[in-house]
C-alpha cells in the first residue's frame, strides 16, 4: 500500500445533480473549511455551459477568487474538469493548478456527456493535454464508465485499456479510472489496475467510485491493494453525473477517511472538519446525504 492521498470532488461532482444552485459565497466557506482540514486536493468546479449546469457557472470567478486568496500560503492543489478546448481555455485563464480531463467507454455515456464519440473525443483530449501540459499545467486523464454504462451495460476491459494505451502513447501518466454508473466490484477493480501496472511503472492511478449498488468502500478497498494513491470521494456522499441512467453518489470522503483513521492513516486530514461540513451541506440542502459517517458519528479507539 502506497501514500493515500484524497482528491475532494464535492464542490464538482457533488454539487453539480443539485437543483438547488448554492450561492457564491457558501461555496467559499465550504472550500475554505476543506482547505483548513487538510485535503489534498480539492476540485472546485467545472469549466462548462452554465446554460447546460448552471451550478457550475461560478466556477471561473471561484478560482480567482480562492487563488489570489490563497496566493502566498501553503494550500491544497486545486482542480478543475474540463471537457473541450473551450473550458480548457477557461481553465488555463482561471490558473487551475490540476486540469482533469477525460474520456468515456461508452459511446451512449460519451455522447449524453459531451455529445462526441469516444473515439473523437479520445483525439481531442489528447491533443488539449498536450496544451495543457505544454502550458506548464498538471493533467490528469480520465476513463469515464470505466466499469460499466447505466445504458449499454457490460463495457469491455479491452475498451478501456485501448484508452489506456492511448495515453501512455501520449506520455499522459496521470491516469484515473471512474466508475461513473457505479457498476464496479472489487474483482473487476483489481483487474483493470493490474493490467495498467503491468503496461508502465511511471502511471499514478486514481480512481472514482460512485455507491450505487452499494460496493464504493469495497472498490476502494480493492484498489488501495493494487497501489493505487489517489481517490476521489465528494463530502457527505453527495454527487452523481447527470448524464448516466442511474445517477448516485459518490463514496463519502468522511467515510473514506474514518477507514483510514481506523487504520492510522492520513491523520493529518482533520475528520472532525469533514463530517461538520457534510451536516452543514444536508442542512442547506434540507435533506439526508448518503454518507455514514456524518450521521453516525466518529469512532475514537
Amino acid at each position: 500500500m502506497k501514500n493515500i492521498f484524497i482528491h475532494e470532488v464535492g464542490m464538482r461532482d457533488g454539487l453539480q445533480m443539485e437543483k438547488s444552485v448554492v450561492p457564491k459565497e457558501k461555496k467559499l466557506e465550504w472550500i475554505d473549511q476543506l482547505v483548513s482540514a487538510n485535503v489534498d486536493i480539492i476540485q472546485i468546479g467545472s469549466f462548462v455551459n452554465p446554460q447546460r449546469m448552471p451550478q457550475m457557472a461560478d466556477t471561473d470567478e471561484l478560482f480567482q477568487e480562492i487563488n489570489q486568496k490563497y496566493a502566498n500560503t501553503r494550500h491544497p492543489i486545486f482542480s478543475g474538469l474540463v471537457l473541450n478546448e473551450k473550458g480548457l481555455e477557461r481553465a488555463i485563464n482561471s490558473g487551475v493548478q490540476l486540469i482533469c480531463m477525460g474520456v468515456s467507454a461508452s459511446e451512449t455515456h460519451s455522447q449524453k456527456n459531451t455529445g462526441m464519440t469516444t473515439s473523437d473525443a479520445l483525439q481531442r483530449i489528447i491533443a488539449m493535454a498536450h496544451q495543457a501540459k505544454s502550458a506548464g499545467f498538471a493533467v490528469q486523464v480520465s476513463v469515464q464508465s470505466a466499469f460499466g454504462c447505466g445504458f449499454e451495460g457490460r463495457v469491455s476491459k479491452e475498451r478501456v485499456l485501448s484508452i489506456i494505451d492511448k495515453y501512455l502513447e501520449n506520455d499522459l501518466f496521470k491516469i484515473s479510472l471512474a466508475d461513473t454508473a457505479g457498476h464496479a466490484f472489487p474483482q473487476q477493480v483489481e483487474d483493470l489496475f493490474g493490467e495498467i501496472l503491468k503496461r508502465t511503472d511511471k502511471a499514478e492511478l486514481t480512481c472514482h467510485f460512485h455507491n450505487t449498488y452499494g460496493l464504493g468502500m469495497a472498490n476502494i478497498y480493492a484498489a488501495m491493494q493494487m497501489g493505487v494513491e489517489y481517490f476521489e470521494t465528494a463530502f457527505g456522499g453527495l454527487g452523481g453525473c447527470p448524464f448516466t441512467k442511474i445517477a448516485s453518489g459518490n463514496v463519502a470522503t468522511e467515510d473514506f477517511l474514518h477507514y483510514l483513521h481506523r487504520l492510522n492513516m492520513r491523520k493529518d486530514i482533520l475528520l472532525p472538519q469533514i463530517v461538520d461540513l457534510a451536516r452543514q451541506v444536508s442542512d442547506f440542502f434540507g435533506k439526508t446525504l448518503p454518507g455514514c459517517v456524518y450521521q453516525a458519528g466518529i469512532l475514537n479507539y
